[in-house]
Order: structure tokens, then C-alpha cells, then sequence
């Protein structure tokens, strides 16, 4: 995941995401989205960056 990239909110500018983790987040109509969690290197606020691909639904 080296080398990912997000919108810090705090800084308004895109940077790479430190210690970026995918985690799972819930949707609308009980899908489930995939999405990188992680540090802006600069001021440590959490980021996230939500990916694209195929959501599936949770059974």
C-alpha cells in the first residue's frame, strides 16, 4: 500500500498516507465498501481514502 495518497482535511492538500490499513466501512443497501485508513504524515490527523471496486453485499 506504499505510496497511497489522500486529502488531508487539516492541511487542505493531498499527501501519502503513513500506516495505511484497508479496513471495511458499511453502505447504503447493506453493502460493505472497502477504504484505507491511516496517518497524514504532517499533523497525524486520521485519513481516509475510499476505494473503488465492486461492493458486495453482507449476508
Amino acid at each position: 500500500m506504499a505510496g497511497e495518497t489522500g486529502y488531508c482535511v487539516k492541511c487542505k492538500a493531498k499527501r501519502v498516507i503513513s500506516d495505511a490499513k484497508e479496513v471495511t466501512m458499511k453502505g447504503k443497501g447493506g453493502v460493505v465498501r472497502k477504504a484505507l485508513k491511516g496517518k497524514c504524515p504532517k499533523c497525524t490527523t486520521t485519513m481516509f481514502r475510499i476505494l473503488g471496486g465492486a461492493a458486495k453485499k453482507k449476508k
